[in-house]
């Protein structure tokens, strides 16, 4: 078990392909950590992590998509804030339950997974298309 950076999933623009990598690497820890029963100890770094990441994250790409004029900017954008707003509701949940459970493994891991699968492979190679379109 576990999740590996593919060239496929790059979207040409290095600030951005780099910052995927990242998120990606830690998704493998957890997923890791996971396999070897240690998974809530990780979540716990890892929602830490993603919690300072994903702002900063989401900001440069959002400032890419505004300087190259990217069309679907806004809805872009709202996905972002949908994400964020999800990964808080799962920092709160595990905050109020005082510890990590199974369930919140596994929405982590149903979490990351959609949001690689359907935003980075997706979405976001729509926004390196239109960005080297532009270039």
């Amino acid at each position: 078990m576990g999740i590996a950076w593919r060239d496929d999933l790059a979207i040409g623009v290095e600030l951005i392909d780099n910052q995927h990598k990242e998120l990606m690497g830690r998704f493998d820890m957890l997923l890791t950590a996971c396999r070897d029963g240690k998974g809530g100890d990780e979540l716990r770094h890892l929602v830490t992590f993603l919690n300072d990441y994903v702002i900063s994250h989401f900001r440069d790409e959002e400032a890419l998509q505004r300087k190259t004029g990217f069309p679907d900017y806004e809805s872009h954008r709202q996905e972002h804030e949908a994400f964020v707003a999800r990964l808080k509701e799962l920092k709160q949940r595990i905050d109020e339950d005082g510890e990590v459970l199974v369930d919140h493994v596994l929405d982590t891991n149903k979490m990351l997974l959609d949001w690689l699968i359907k935003h980075i492979s997706v979405r976001d190679r729509a926004i390196g298309r239109h960005i080297n379109k532009t270039s």
